[in-house]
Order: C-alpha cells, then structure tokens, then sequence
C-alpha cells in the first residue's frame, strides 16, 4: 500500500509531504495538516500559550472569517485541526 505506514496489524495513513499529522474523517477521507519538522532549538513546532502561538492564532482566525459558514465550524479542516492543536481561542494561543 503506498502512502501508508504499518505498525503491527494496523495501517496508519502517512502525511502529505511537509505536513506533520494526518486526520482520517467519518466519510475516510484523509486530511493532512499542520508544519513537519522541528523548531531551530529541537523542540516542537507547536507551542501553545507563547507570543509565536498567538501570532499564528491570529493569523489563522483571519483564513477562518474568509470562510462560508459551513466551513467555518467544520471540525476536519486543515485550519481548524491546526487551531485545535495550537489551543486558538479567538487570536490568542492558550497555554491550557
């Protein structure tokens, strides 16, 4: 199977290339989100609660407005699935 990783019995879905996780929806299909790769320092890319989650949160409220409604409260969108993991509330990034 290609584009598929195994691990044991179950077969996982890979990323598009350059993105970092992979969501499969009710209907199966697979949406692809967020930045692959590690921040500068080694850690994590995604760090809620810090000026540059806040940034990114504000940023990605402004592709949510330009939205149809029905896209706007759709959970599998790739923006939306990167605000849950950001922890957006609003424009800003909460650390909890």
């Amino acid at each position: 199977m290609e584009g598929c990783i195994f691990t044991g019995e179950k077969v996982m879905a890979k990323p598009a290339k350059g993105k970092a996780k992979v969501k499969k929806t009710a209907s199966g299909k697979k949406v692809s989100y967020g930045q692959a790769g590690k921040a500068k320092d080694g850690g994590p890319r995604v760090r809620p609660g810090t000026s540059k989650g806040d940034s990114y949160c504000a940023r990605s409220l402004g592709i949510k407005k330009r939205l149809p409604k029905k896209k706007q409260n759709d959970p599998n969108t790739p923006n939306n699935l990167s605000r849950k993991r950001w922890k957006c509330k609003g424009a800003k990034s909460m650390k909890k």
